[in-house]
């Protein structure tokens, strides 16, 4: 599920994916800003993005919480992206899971997520 904080043309927008673990809301919600739509923002910014976050994220385990986060995202749009410099090109990748150990870049592989056609249409139509 992706949010997007931002309307298109905005150079301060974002999307946020959002997956939930089978034992959501008791455990976090997995954030990601791997999206493509994401690749003028900095690594820098992205990961304070997904730091902050993960502490509304931490402040609200137990309970339903997407919407939550995607208030406290939209009303914060700017504290967010304050650092993000202009024309910037980058193609780092974040993403944060909790309660899974932290593996060293070099040791982890990426997986790409297979998407079904109207996923990359709804995607496609989003960016």
């Amino acid at each position: 599920f992706f949010l997007q904080i931002g309307e298109n043309g905005d150079p301060k927008a974002f999307l946020i994916e959002v997956s939930w673990p089978e034992t959501y809301p008791q455990t976090a919600p997995v954030l990601s800003m791997d999206a493509f739509f994401n690749n003028t923002i900095s690594s820098t910014v992205k990961q304070s993005i997904l730091d902050k976050l993960m502490v509304e994220v931490e402040a609200n385990l137990g309970t339903a919480m997407t919407y939550t986060l995607f208030e406290y995202a939209k009303d914060h749009k700017e504290l967010f992206m304050e650092n993000q410099p202009v024309n910037t090109v980058t193609s780092a990748s974040n993403s944060i899971a909790i309660g899974t150990p932290d593996v060293p870049a070099s040791k982890k592989k990426d997986k790409k997520e297979q998407l079904s056609k109207t996923q990359k249409r709804k995607l496609a139509d989003k960016t």
